[in-house]
């Protein structure tokens, strides 16, 4: 998978995707990635990339004559899919992560400031994604949380094919409680069931488990 970042900020994004599964995921060739920072597609001299909003208004808007030039200039295929990152978006999921984890090329847009051009949105990109109902400074740190949980679902990417299946919210619950030795710590053991060796009762303990922790932490799962 090809991956384009358009950012104010391209460092943001370097170091968390460079590092661990990112970085394996880049050296296997699973993960093409690219950042760039959108004032190089400006064409004054004081590259500037935000405005005043028409109407009034705190804070300023970003232009959208360099976002235009920057994703044309990176959508070379038509199944180029460009993503804008914006509390205003769809709520990014593990379902949706794995629609994106089928794409081939990912062009990604970070908001800044008080949002984009309006015409960005309705004549550029093909979606907009929103990782959780709260506020972050720019959309490059979304962008970073959006790629993580994309990539890993690429073939290849984890270390045992059946991790991402078994992750939280595959299943449509919560994953269930983990254990590792020692079996005793501070008078605190790990149930029995998990050292058994009864792979059945095993797997029926884990569901229920996750029930559990479900109705617990985010009964709105199972509603």
């Amino acid at each position: 998978m090809r991956v384009d970042i358009i950012t104010l900020f391209p460092e943001l994004c370097r170091a968390p995707l460079d590092e661990s599964m990112m970085g394996r995921a880049q050296e296997a060739g699973a993960l093409d990635l690219h950042l760039y920072n959108l004032r190089d597609w400006t064409s004054d001299r004081h590259h500037v990339v935000d405005d005043a909003p028409f109407g009034g208004g705190q804070g300023m808007v970003m232009k959208p004559e360099a976002i235009f030039a920057a994703v044309e200039s990176l959508r070379t295929v038509t199944t180029s899919s460009v993503v804008l990152m914006t509390p205003q978006g769809r709520r990014f999921t593990q379902s949706v992560a794995r629609e994106y984890a089928a794409k081939e090329h990912l062009i990604v847009v970070c908001g800044h400031y008080e949002g984009v051009d309006h015409r960005v949105i309705e004549h550029l990109v093909d979606a907009e994604i929103s990782i959780g109902d709260y506020v972050l400074t720019n959309g490059a740190i979304a962008a970073v949380v959006f790629i993580d949980a994309i990539v890993r679902l690429l073939p290849g990417v984890l270390g045992h094919e059946q991790s991402s299946a078994d992750d939280s919210f595959s299943s449509g619950l919560l994953e269930g409680p983990q254990y590792t030795r020692p079996a005793e710590f501070r008078g605190w053991k790990v149930p029995e069931v998990l050292l058994s060796g009864h792979h059945a009762e095993i797997a029926a303990w884990r569901k229920r488990e996750a029930e559990r922790r479900t109705r617990e932490n985010r009964p709105d799962l199972l509603a």
